[in-house]
Formats: C-alpha cells, structure tokens, sequence
C-alpha cells in the first residue's frame, strides 16, 4: 500500500471483521473492514471505495489504528464546549431584545456574524455564535422575524378597492 502502512499485529483481518461485528459504535464497525482489507494487502483506493470511504478518510483512520489500536477507531465525543447559552444568558439575551427590538430584528446588519448582537453575546458571555445560531436562540425565546408585505411604490389602494368592489366573479 502506497504511503500508510498498518504497523500493528496484534489483529489479523478476520479477527478486525470480528471484532467489527461484536462492536455496538456503528461508525467504528464500518471503519474496521477497511483496516482489514488493508491488513490483508489491498490498496487505499480499493479498500477505501469497498467501504463507501475516500481515500484520504482511511489513511487517517490507518493513522489511528496504528498509534492506538482497535480504540482508536471509535468515535470521540466534541470538546466538550457549550454550544448553546445558559438559561439565565438567555434571559438576559431575551432583555436585549426587548429593550431594543432593533437589535434582534432580522436585519442582515444586526444578526450578521460581525453584527451587533452576536458581537455583543461574545463580549458578555465569551460565546460566540453564528449568525444561524442566533436567529435559532431566538425563536426559541418566542421572537419572530418580522417584516412587512411588499408593496409596489406606484400601487393605488383606492384604485385597488374600486375594483375589488366592482370585479365580477363569474
């Protein structure tokens, strides 16, 4: 196999395609065929196509195998970072809003990634939040964007009510 090796032989293949079926992590029973295959001397390409990976994908997953063994094909958990705000950050957010609707109208200045509001959750709380994610705290705290109804500048409304008034359905 042209530039990765598996340098671990504690497992042979059909022990990895074993071990793949006892395992319950699913992403971790999928990624242990492909090693096997390597084991066995197929290349990347080959392996990585027989289990609906790219090729880069299971060099890093060989990388894995090899300083880690059989765990390091197991997914990991995120770092551990909050993703979204507390409770009492959110009221305190809800309070921003409420005092000035501006803030979180909508607007792409306002909710944009270097716009007020999210330059302003990051100053506070030390988070920063996408402009998506902002707009998702948001209608979770029940605020919705509003806007008007588009309407043409050279509409007449007295001109539109003669005529609702006068057009006949048939």
């Amino acid at each position: 196999m042209a530039g990765v090796a598996i340098t671990r032989t504690e497992s042979t293949a059909p022990q990895l395609r074993a071990e793949a079926a006892r395992t319950k992590d699913a992403r971790a029973s999928r990624r242990m065929p492909a090693i096997a295959l390597v084991v066995e001397g197929a290349d990347r390409t080959t392996a990585a196509r027989n289990c609906g990976m790219d090729r880069q994908t299971l060099r890093d997953w060989v990388h894995r195998y090899n300083a880690e063994g059989l765990a390091g094909l197991a997914s990991r958990r995120g770092s551990g970072r909050p993703r979204q705000l507390t409770p009492e950050q959110m009221a305190e957010l809800a309070g921003w809003v409420e005092a000035d609707p501006d803030l979180g109208s909508g607007r792409r200045g306002a909710l944009a990634a270097q716009g007020p509001l999210p330059r302003r959750i990051e100053a506070t709380f030390g988070v920063a939040l996408h402009e998506r994610t902002v707009g998702k705290q948001l209608a979770a705290l029940g605020f919705r964007r509003l806007s008007v109804r588009p309407q043409h500048p050279k509409s007449d409304p007295v001109a539109q009510d003669v005529f609702r008034k006068t057009f006949r359905q048939r």
